[in-house]
């Protein structure tokens, strides 16, 4: 799907739809809507007298036109209360108003660049959250589906989506946004195909196979490490966990150089392909999303996918262990001694703690690398769930600076992130008799005794 910029007036846009927009409380439309709202006979205005529509958040109306018109709806959607407007609501209008358009064949979208105008964003930001909107917004994961169109209303993609500014001005500001936005949305999607992805598709192999295409085709180097080397490393916190499964652990090693010798930034993903349990084996319940308990690794290799497009002047490195965590004869078990990289010793009292052991190895690795910072991602754990939700992300760490540095890019990302506290007395409930840690620190503050 393309998504282009040209200068002109979006009421004379040869597209199957056009997407307008209105915040909460408007009576009379004006700016792009208003123009819109008046070529069409004022049925905007009418939708509006008749209560029909209020302008409420990713609120959306449909209005069809008959002949005589360059397209054939009309999608007006909601921003809100402009107190509370900002970049993350016009991702989230982007994508609900892009979500009503599509419906119906619709093959071309013109639209304008929600909030540059009263909503008081820089015309960069607005056009770069546009763009981002609406690429995750339409976003399916439609591969093992023998009908694309699988009779839920959304119909196919469309080819094309025309940002019209009226202001020659901003247009080639506008470009510049929508090319950045552009480049995170792709790399946003193409994570989000590996998570989707079933487990019998994306083992160890096949994810170190994708990321290494994936670097080829963005000019970055790759490095694939497999069980001989790992041994070699005494990654035995990573080995133990991938002992139970027929196929092999990879660790993969991106690397993006745009700062000559300068120490690198590593980020560190948690690539468990499909987790069981292993011998301390889940319930069947929700089992088989466990196919995404790699979403760490996919974030950090996606996050390399649009550093190798953005070009920053910034040495960067990624580092993704993947591995399956089965039950079998060969399996790790509670009780058992690991040896990790560094070598510390950690006590199974759970096998499925599985991430925080693979993760161990890896973030020794990175260190060996040079790395003068570690961001680490994870699906770790289901206690981070249960103490936050779905809404914010768990952040842990020993830097406030990093933190904050962290949680002010989740702001500007539409990512919300909760710091939980790391006191050192917490690690009062890892401690072993018989090892250095346990992989475990029970029940209470499982977020936290993971990380």
């Amino acid at each position: 799907m393309e998504i282009r910029v040209q200068q002109g007036n979006i009421t004379q846009a040869a597209a199957d739809a056009v997407i307008v927009n209105l915040f909460e409380g408007v009576i009379h439309p004006g700016g792009a809507t208003g123009a819109v709202d008046a070529r069409i006979g004022g049925l905007i205005t009418r939708l509006i007298a008749a209560g029909e529509f209020k302008g409420r958040l990713n609120e959306t109306a449909v209005l069809h036109m008959g002949e005589g018109f360059p397209f054939r709806k009309v999608v007006v959607v909601g921003l809100g209360k402009p107190s509370e407007f900002d970049a993350e609501r016009v991702r989230q209008v982007s994508a609900a108003a892009a979500q009503a358009a599509v419906k119906g064949n619709v093959k071309t979208i013109a639209t304008i660049v929600h909030g540059a105008g009263i909503g008081g964003l820089d015309v960069f930001t607005a056009a770069q959250s546009v763009a981002e909107g609406t690429l995750l917004g339409l976003y399916r994961y439609d591969k093992y589906k023998s009908k694309k169109d699988d009779g839920n209303g959304q119909g196919d993609r469309p080819e094309q989506v025309i940002i019209v500014e009226t202001d020659a001005a901003k247009v080639e500001t506008i470009r510049a946004g929508v090319a950045r936005g552009v480049v995170l949305a792709e790399a946003t999607n193409w994570a989000r195909d590996l998570v989707n992805a079933p487990g019998n598709e994306l083992t160890p192999g096949e994810l170190a196979r994708r990321a290494e295409a994936m670097a080829r085709e963005e000019g970055l180097e790759c490095t694939i490490l497999g069980r001989a080397e790992m041994e070699r490393l005494g990654m035995g916190a990573l080995l133990g966990v991938a002992k139970g499964s027929a196929e092999e652990p990879k660790l993969i090693v991106v690397r993006y150089r745009g700062d000559g010798d300068a120490a690198p930034l590593a980020l560190v993903g948690k690539g468990v392909t499909f987790d069981t349990g292993g011998i301390s084996l889940k319930p069947r319940e929700g089992m088989a999303d466990m196919t995404s308990d790699m979403a760490g690794a996919a974030a950090v290799l996606g996050a390399m996918r649009a550093i190798a497009r953005l070009k920053p002047r910034r040495n960067v490195i990624a580092v993704a262990p993947c591995v399956e965590n089965m039950p079998s004869g060969n399996s790790y078990k509670p009780g058992d001694i690991l040896r990790t990289m560094t070598g510390k010793t950690i006590e199974i009292d759970n096998t499925d703690a599985e991430g925080r052991l693979i993760l161990a190895d890896a973030v020794a690795y990175a260190e060996s690398l040079g790395a003068h910072t570690i961001v680490d991602v994870a699906t770790l754990t289901g206690a981070c769930v249960i103490a936050l939700g779905h809404i914010y992300t768990g952040l842990v760490s020993n830097d406030d600076d990093l933190a904050e540095a962290i949680m002010a890019a989740g702001r500007k990302a539409g990512e919300r992130y909760c710091r939980l506290p790391a006191d050192p007395e917490y690690k009062e409930q890892y401690k072993s008799h018989i090892a250095d840690i346990k992989n475990t620190g029970g029940r209470p503050a499982g977020a936290i005794t993971g990380a």
